[in-house]
């Protein structure tokens, strides 16, 4: 397989996602401005969620720019990845309808993590295959923002039991 087939078979699941979750906004059931306000939560968790997988499919690309060749190990790296945001869609629904509970936001962080994670061991087995001298090992290096990413995201979970305002505050200063 090559390179751009595994990036087309990437883009189109992210578009899937994307179409999921904006499928999943409902119209308010007034006409005024009013009856906006309770869809609230839900845009905003919505609008969080669309710029994560913007950057992730904006990262990924740029990866798979860098790679010369998958094999089969970054294919199932790959598809761990795609499957940790294939869950966005029902965590930002979740924490969208519930925006002041604990277990839904410490689930949306959950998602972030092992999509964090996901993407980390893509980007790892890429670096393992092609060499510390490949493209995307000189391109990445010592990646202090991935590192301090899953940092955050985990904080994130266990402050989600302390206060859900501050779990939310990460997930917007991390993308």
């Amino acid at each position: 397989m090559n390179k751009t087939r595994l990036e087309a078979f990437s883009d189109g699941v992210i578009a899937i996602l994307i179409t999921i979750m904006v499928l999943e906004l409902q119209a308010p059931h007034g006409a005024d401005f009013a009856a906006l306000r309770p869809l609230l939560p839900i845009f905003l968790t919505y609008v969080l969620s669309f710029v994560m997988l913007g950057i992730y499919w904006n990262n990924h690309h740029h990866m798979l720019h860098l790679m010369e060749r998958p094999t089969g190990s970054i294919l199932w790296a790959n598809l761990h990845l795609l499957f940790w945001l294939s869950l966005i869609p029902f965590v930002t629904s979740w924490m969208g309808e519930n925006h002041s509970a604990a277990v839904p936001t410490a689930a949306y962080g959950i998602v972030g993590l092992g999509s964090a994670i996901a993407y980390t061991i893509l980007q790892m087995r890429i670096i393992a295959v092609e060499g510390p001298r490949s493209r995307l090992a000189t391109a990445v290096q010592a990646d202090i923002k991935g590192k301090a990413s899953l940092a955050m995201y985990a904080a994130a979970v266990g402050l989600a039991f302390v206060n859900q305002w501050f779990s939310d505050a990460l997930y917007v200063e991390l993308p």
